[in-house]
């Protein structure tokens, strides 16, 4: 969740919030400087809410941070792909159940103290903590112990098999286990070191020369943040910045598409936009009912009106870019005379009322006066009740006080969250949470994928939720940058690879 990307990183799911920040200004240090000693200007509307993935951070935090400041054991590459990062190799058992690491050697965090298999076993626990708001939490309550027999070496015990384990871990921070303060100090292995943090506007990271890998090809990295899109658009049109890490104005995309001092990039997204029922609660307690909202709303026509051409219609929780993807947009497709009819079915002819509980930052607004409209054409009256970032994740994502919201769910592999029936939006399906499980366990990938697919279409067809729209991923940057990430899985930005001409 994000805020927009609420899931992401922090909360478990939603990242609740990506509290938009107060906005940028001048930040620290010159975009001065080409090539290793360029200090790289970059762009953003996602300032963490603090600096710790499992407190909350938003979106905002793993944009900074991660793969930059922190790194895991493993890496989800800005393609996709799970790649070995602070574990120099790994064996598992035959049973599935027991996984060794062997960490690399002569890794130091930035504070100069060496990397061990303790730091390893505190980033895992730090995610499994009672008081985790880690996305990745439920996911990995399957450790069952982790052993450390030597500095070098973590054995990981598993009480079930976990075919997704590796590519959890990619989630998980590995800390610096004697430090004591996670949301306002950082100490990480990665390329950059933490430097000043402005609440509000922007934050610095600098270059770490004791960096156990290969080193930034810049001097280091500012993070500037705006509430505002169009100023934000403005800093890059006067060098101000030399990148906007995820454009959230498609209207203002003409004044770059037609300059070749800039450059436009489309990539892949994981971010989807929800309208997440309470499913627990009626009246969406009733199948016939969450079907008849999603057929009344034309989410190709909201996803026009707010990004034009960009951004794709998506008829499930998985994007693309999911193994187990499949296009399910016409389950449930826009067909307001099926939608009155379903009403019927469930005893609402005259149709109902409810709240909608909406964030207010930018597009939740816009898209639920949309949604207003729209259900207005089948009887149903919607009140919409605008709630900040924290008190969606308050109200909506820990109480589950709430009878339907929006929020956008970033991470990818995220379907799973349908299996619990206690995530906030309370989808109780035995058969799907069957499926769910039986799938994590699987031997082989095939099987997991079967199984999801499956399991995904049950969820659609059952509008667990209305998937409205996949958000785009658009990136614009100076035409003098190179080597910037373009898909942004998981709001990640990676800055080490970036180089100015």
């Amino acid at each position: 969740m994000n805020v927009r990307k609420l899931i992401t990183a922090s909360l478990a799911l939603v990242t609740a919030a990506g509290l938009l920040a107060a906005c940028g200004d001048d930040g620290g240090g010159s975009s001065g400087g080409s090539g290793g000693t360029a200090t790289i200007q970059v762009g953003s509307q996602y300032e963490p809410q603090n600096l710790d993935n499992t407190a909350g951070g938003g979106q905002g935090v793993t944009e900074a941070l991660n793969g930059n400041v922190y790194e895991g054991l493993f890496k989800l590459t800005d393609t996709g792909t799970v790649e070995p990062l602070l574990a120099k190799s790994n064996k598992v058992s035959d049973d599935g159940l027991t996984y060794t690491f062997t960490l690399q050697p002569d890794v130091k965090f930035h504070s100069g103290k060496a990397l061990t298999s303790a730091d390893v076993k505190a980033g895992i626990e730090r995610v499994t903590a009672d008081n985790s708001k880690s996305s990745r939490k439920s996911n990995l309550e399957v450790v069952k112990s982790i052993a450390t027999p030597d500095d070098a070496t973590v054995v990981v015990t598993l009480s079930s098999r976990s075919i997704s384990f590796i590519y959890n871990l990619s989630y998980v921070w590995i800390v610096n286990s004697q430090a004591k303060d996670y949301t306002t100090t950082a100490d990480g292995t990665g390329p950059y070191k933490l430097g000043q943090w402005k609440r509000g506007s922007t934050l610095t990271l600098t270059k770490f020369d004791g960096y156990w890998g290969t080193p930034a090809k810049n001097a280091g990295v500012v993070f500037h943040y705006f509430t505002d899109a169009t100023a934000l658009n403005n800093a890059l049109l006067t060098n101000a910045v030399d990148v906007v890490t995820s454009e959230q104005s498609p209207d203002a995309l003409a004044q770059f598409s037609n300059n070749s001092s800039y450059k436009i990039t489309n990539g892949k997204s994981t971010t989807k936009l929800l309208l997440a029922f309470n499913d627990k609660v009626a009246p969406f307690d009733k199948v016939e009912v969450r079907q008849a909202v999603s057929r009344a709303i034309d989410d190709k026509k909201l996803l026009n009106s707010i990004w034009g051409d960009y951004g794709t219609p998506i008829g499930s929780m998985v994007p693309p870019t999911d193994p187990w993807y499949e296009d399910l947009t016409t389950v449930n497709a826009y067909d307001p005379a099926s939608a009155k009819q379903l009403l019927a079915r469930a005893g609402l002819p005259n149709g109902f009322s409810f709240t909608l509980d909406t964030p207010n930052y930018d597009p939740h607004p816009t898209a639920a006066t949309f949604l207003k409209s729209e259900l207005a054409k089948v009887g149903i009256t919607v009140t919409i009740n605008t709630i900040t970032a924290d008190q969606w994740y308050t109200k909506v994502y820990q109480k589950h006080d709430f009878t339907a919201t929006m929020q956008e769910h970033v991470n990818d592999r995220d379907v799973v969250f349908y299996g619990n029936p206690d995530f906030y939006f309370g989808y109780d399906n035995k058969q799907v949470t069957t499926e769910i499980n039986q799938a994590e366990q699987a031997k082989t990938a095939d099987g997991q994928t079967a199984l999801l697919k499956q399991a995904n279409k049950t969820i659609a067809e059952q509008a667990a939720s209305d998937w409205l729209y996949l958000y785009p991923q658009i990136v614009v940057a100076s035409a003098k940058l190179s080597g910037y990430p373009v898909n942004g899985l998981n709001a990640q930005f990676f800055a080490y690879g970036i180089v100015k001409s």
